[in-house]
């Protein structure tokens, strides 16, 4: 489809790379491709961060950190229409929600989270991070169960303190699952529609708009479905570009 203008019950048309050229040359699509890179780099790296510091907090065995780990993974099962509600009460205006009430009593606020172009894309982006932040959290305690603690223990008996031991112990321990959650969670960013569609659908004024509800657009709403499509083959392109580039880092750092 991408190489077609596709005209329903008229016959498609062979365009040959004209679509992928429209999609160069347009500065909407242009912006919404770097708003994506902004998102899936933004998000990625809050959610993996986050992620390390929850797993490094909640490992163990104790059955209160059992419940606590649930407690803490339930954003990431949520509903994602649920998730959006949430998260727009959270951002109403001072009086109403939340987060604008707490500015409120430090004088920081109020804020246009999600109405004001400079804003709504960071607004976004914390959506997504506290929804794949649990996520990373148990996949980063699957890791850190199969450190050998005798790493730890020789660590701490040649005087390395706790940041030490993190940097020399843990994170080259936990390399291998941080590569496949970098790869995971760069895709689910690059990807990501349903909460700007909830949140924002794209505005204000472009401002969060991004290729998948763009592509979304394009084809569902304006039936420009051959322009889609080519937005889609580029975005699995750099999927898999994304990929290659991830796993064979992985595999230099495991020869040296």
């Amino acid at each position: 489809m991408s190489l077609y203008e596709v005209r329903p019950y008229l016959g498609d048309r062979w365009t040959g790379l004209d679509n992928f050229a429209t999609v160069g040359g347009d500065d909407t699509f242009l912006r919404a491709i770097w708003q994506t890179v902004l998102l899936a780099v933004g998000q990625t790296a809050g959610s993996l961060v986050i992620g390390l510091l929850l797993a490094l907090v909640l490992e163990g065995q104790a059955r209160s950190l059992w419940f606590v780990r649930t407690a803490v993974f339930l954003p990431t099962v949520a509903a994602m229409a649920v998730v959006a509600e949430l998260w727009r009460i959270l951002y109403y205006p001072v009086g109403d929600g939340a987060i604008n009430t707490v500015l409120g009593w430090f004088g920081a606020g109020p804020s246009q989270f999600l109405n004001s172009a400079d804003t709504a894309l960071w607004s976004v982006m914390c959506v997504g991070i506290w929804r794949g932040a649990p996520y990373d959290m148990m996949i980063f305690l699957a890791g850190l169960a199969g450190v050998d603690r005798a790493l730890y223990e020789a660590a701490a008996a040649d005087g390395a303190g706790p940041l030490r031991r993190l940097w020399h112990v843990t994170l080259p321990a936990l390399r291998p699952v941080l590569t496949i959650l970098l790869t995971l969670a760069a895709i689910r960013g690059l990807r990501v529609f349903t909460e700007i569609f909830l949140l924002t659908n794209g505005g204000p004024n472009g401002s969060t708009e991004v290729v998948m509800t763009l592509v979304y657009k394009l084809g569902l709403e304006r039936n420009e479905l051959g322009i889609a499509s080519a937005g889609s083959v580029l975005l699995l392109l750099a999927t898999v570009v994304l990929t290659v580039a991830v796993q064979s880092s992985r595999r230099r750092g495991a020869a040296r």
